[in-house]
């Protein structure tokens, strides 16, 4: 299912094929905190398998987010970004609206996500909380593998 949305000359789309994966590598693996040095291959793996979000000026990718579901129980919100030159007019909220009202997320258990610096946001806009369980949760670290 697609969602394509219009807001003050942006426009908000599910359709992967839209998206600038170039870009999106870019970002993620020379700017953002959480992603630095991400292979273009690891990159494109997780497009293929998540449910994405960009937003567009024109046809330009300014941005990005991604979650990663099973589309009945649980769902990771992760990858957002809204490139510099673009913040300051709503697209970070709007893309955590998108994500929490898209129809295929609706009756998830769970959604998470994890921010170094972004709870006001996700508080706000999202009715994110800290975890109600913290000592649940568990990780495990792991080695990266190379992406073929």
């Amino acid at each position: 299912m697609i969602v394509e949305e219009h807001r003050d000359g942006y426009t908000l789309s599910t359709d992967k094929t839209r998206l600038d994966v170039a870009s999106i590598h870019s970002f993620l693996s020379e700017r953002s905190y959480w992603a630095q040095g991400r292979s273009r291959e690891a990159v494109e793996r997780t497009i293929e398998t998540s449910l994405c979000f960009g937003i567009y000026a024109q046809q330009e990718l300014v941005a990005f987010a991604r979650v990663v579901t099973d589309y009945a129980t649980f769902g990771w919100v992760c990858d957002v970004f809204v490139l510099e030159s673009h913040r300051g007019h709503g697209l970070g909220k709007w893309l955590i609206e998108a994500v929490v009202r898209h129809p295929e997320l609706q009756g998830l258990k769970r959604l998470l996500l994890a921010t170094r610096d972004a709870q006001g946001l996700y508080r706000e806009y999202g009715e994110f909380a800290p975890l109600q369980a913290p000592e649940r949760w568990m990780e495990r670290l792991m080695q990266p593998r190379a992406v073929s």
